[in-house]
């Protein structure tokens, strides 16, 4: 591993300089970035995904939509259209992505976008409601070309980017140091509980710049959902064998969180790319390597985002068998960290409404 990053390095210097170079470019006004007349908030990340942000741009939403007009802006990766599209009851992963699907389905009162071209995606939404008061960025962190008005970075607990190094040596999008250009950090996937010493441990390793702030959050699992609404049997407390199927990141939160939970004797996985689009191929697989299990106490078990995906009509027939659910999760701030957070958000959308 030690000799291979080594002759990785030169290619990271390069790819980590071409960044530095395109950020210098920003600072120095040689690139211009675009202010909007209405909230910007970026949520993103250093690290190539896996930390956390479709929880908290959720966080976010449910913080704010009570009070706010908010709509959602992605990139809607891996998805097989371009441009600008809004999400509608008829928009698949496929054509949008399973990100902005996930959002469209939980929160079907606010308008949800997609756009590789950030300028153009918040033009084409605030075109179409002029009214909206907040727009959430979502993995817009090297997006410079649009300015928000507070940037926030996440970084996994356990794969932090103070840790990492830069692609392909790593999974760093840039250099470590370029986390200083966010307004907040947080910490993501914390456990639920950990001493003053941990948080001073962390608070260390992450240095905050003083114009930063540091919060951390840890991840909740809800009740388990049926893969497809057909599904008649629940849920049960325990099972002999459960098979973890994912296409994340970092899958090893929920298995984790699956082995804390005393729901199984026996762990069974299936691990796809992240955003993987699921084929028949697939479907047949999984189908197959569920059945194979001998046992009749058994279930599949997968993560929201991957339900995204795998909820495709095209795939249902395959999987109609298959005791199959879903464990959605959100996001919570340690004590303090919750009340400051919240109210710095608030504070910013609303100050932003009244100076319009």
């Amino acid at each position: 591993m030690i000799l291979l990053r080594l002759l990785l390095f030169p290619f990271g210097l390069i790819y980590g300089l071409i960044g530095w170079l395109r950020n210098k470019a920003f600072d120095s006004g040689i690139f211009s970035s675009q202010s909007f007349p209405v909230a910007v908030i970026s949520v993103g990340n250093l690290n190539m995904g896996g930390t956390g942000k479709t929880p908290h741009i959720e966080y976010l939403i449910r913080l704010l939509k009570e009070d706010y007009k908010v709509a959602t802006l992605s990139r809607g990766y891996r998805r097989k259209t371009r441009g600008f599209l809004l999400a509608d009851p008829g928009s698949t992963a496929e054509t949008i992505g399973d990100e902005p699907l996930q959002y469209r389905r939980k929160f079907e009162d606010i308008p949800v976008a997609v756009c590789e071209n950030r300028k153009e995606g918040i033009r084409r939404l605030l075109a179409q409601y002029p009214d909206l008061d907040v727009i959430l960025l979502d993995d817009a962190f090297q997006h410079r070309s649009v300015k928000s008005g507070i940037s926030i970075v996440l970084t996994d607990y356990h794969k932090p980017y103070t840790q990492d190094y830069i692609f392909p040596v790593g999974m760093l999008r840039e250099f470590r140091s370029g986390a200083k250009r966010s307004d907040i950090v947080i910490k993501t996937k914390t456990p639920k509980i950990f001493s003053p010493i941990t948080r001073r441990s962390l608070e260390e390793d992450i240095k905050p710049a003083p114009h930063q702030q540091l919060f951390f959050s840890y991840l909740t699992y809800g009740m388990p959902v049926p893969l497809f609404e057909k599904e008649d049997s629940p849920c049960k407390s325990s099972y002999n064998t459960v098979l973890m199927v994912t296409g994340i990141a970092n899958p090893d939160p929920l298995e984790i969180y699956l082995k804390e939970s005393d729901f199984f004797n026996e762990l069974e996985k299936m691990i796809f790319p992240d955003h993987h689009l699921f084929t028949l191929k697939d479907a047949g697989t999984i189908s197959k390597t569920f059945h194979n299990i001998v046992t009749r106490n058994k279930v599949m078990i997968t993560t929201e985002k991957d339900a995204m995906r795998l909820r495709d009509s095209s795939l249902a027939t395959l999987l109609d068998s298959v005791h199959a659910f879903y464990l959605p999760i959100e996001v919570e701030f340690h004590k303090q960290d919750k009340l400051i957070f919240d109210q710095q958000m608030l504070d910013y959308v609303r100050k932003n409404k009244k100076n319009r």
